[in-house]
């Protein structure tokens, strides 16, 4: 029998990743509601376009009417949905909160009505300002999100786990380190290779000194899919174990990479509220047999070689910029 998922956001960058691994499965179908906003691009799952156990539906997740005739017809529904960028919540923080908040309350409620699974997909920001020697969250921790950004998903993750408490909802919450790979726009990982790729300055933030942990998106989807399939509803479960460091040292490994100078490396005024440093705890996904299976070296290589061949793809799929508009504090 062929289980049915709905993938909200699913032609955004983890999104559309979602859908490969989902499609892989013979006897699996997938829905897409998407509208195409700054992050997602059709032409991410237009290689599916003839593939009958996928459809694609461009719309809101405000609109409730979709988002029910949709629900209605999964047996599952991965909300991947969200306008998913720091520096942009920081120009337009009521968007944010329409589409995250807002918007995952509609789907929520319609899953309350047809009695499907749910699966969010959330951001380790949520937990604000990491611990600058070392320490971890774990899930239970307190939420300090700082950001527009941070502050809606941990809005939206609350909701669902008082969906779970209040109706007895099947809704489990996933949240993430830093995924990157191949597709991926605006993110620190793109903006930085586009840029030495092009031989045009590389804006890092303030001094570089910010530390961030990085998942290549295989091993970040296999392990959403895990939870949706075994995680217990009502709990949240953290994907972390990638690889930390400082995004000076990343802008030079790209550099590296790209065969570009570290002289294109420009230091930018630093953004508003912008974290030290996150750091999160994966044992419960680590207890459901979760191990990431790609090297950071190995992914950020294949990565950097993805955007060399794909520069041209890449701009022709979006309507709007692919990399990232420094906000400096000041700004």
């Amino acid at each position: 029998m062929t289980e049915r998922v709905l993938v909200t956001g699913g032609a955004g960058f983890v999104g559309s990743h979602l859908v490969d691994l989902l499609l892989e499965r013979p006897d699996t179908s997938v829905a897409v509601l998407d509208r195409l906003s700054t992050g997602g691009s059709r032409a991410n799952v237009e290689h599916y376009e003839r593939n009958p156990r996928f459809a694609f539906v461009r719309g809101d997740v405000n609109d409730v009417g979709a988002v029910d005739d949709l629900v209605r017809q999964a047996d599952a529904v991965i909300h991947a949905a969200a306008e998913s960028h720091v520096d942009r919540s920081i120009d337009a923080p009521r968007e944010f909160l329409e589409s995250n908040l807002l918007g995952t309350q509609t789907v929520l409620e319609a899953c309350r009505a047809h009695g499907t699974r749910m699966l969010m997909i959330s951001t380790d920001e949520v937990y604000g300002a990491g611990d600058p020697d070392g320490g971890l969250f774990e899930e239970d921790h307190a939420l300090v999100p700082r950001s527009p950004y941070a502050a809606s998903k941990a809005a939206a993750d609350l909701l669902c786990h008082a969906y779970h408490a209040t109706y007895g909802l099947p809704v489990t919450v996933v949240r993430g380190t830093n995924a990157f790979g191949p597709r991926q726009i605006e993110r620190v990982v793109p903006t930085y290779t586009i840029a030495a790729l092009e031989g045009r300055p590389i804006p890092v933030y303030g001094e570089g000194k910010q530390r961030r942990e990085f998942l290549h998106v295989g091993d970040w989807v296999r392990a959403a899919l895990l939870v949706l399939e075994q995680g217990e509803p009502g709990l949240v479960y953290n994907i972390g174990e990638g690889h930390e460091l400082e995004n000076l040292e990343l802008a030079r490994r790209i550099c590296a990479l790209a065969g570009a100078p570290e002289s294109l490396i420009t230091f930018v005024p630093d953004r508003p509220g912008h974290d030290f440093r996150y750091g999160i705890s994966a044992g419960r996904l680590l207890a459901l047999g979760w191990r990431p299976e790609i090297p950071f070296d190995e992914g950020l290589e294949s990565t950097v070689a993805w955007y060399r061949d794909h520069l041209e793809w890449l701009r022709r799929a979006h309507d709007g910029p692919v990399v990232t508009e420094p906000r400096g504090a000041h700004a």
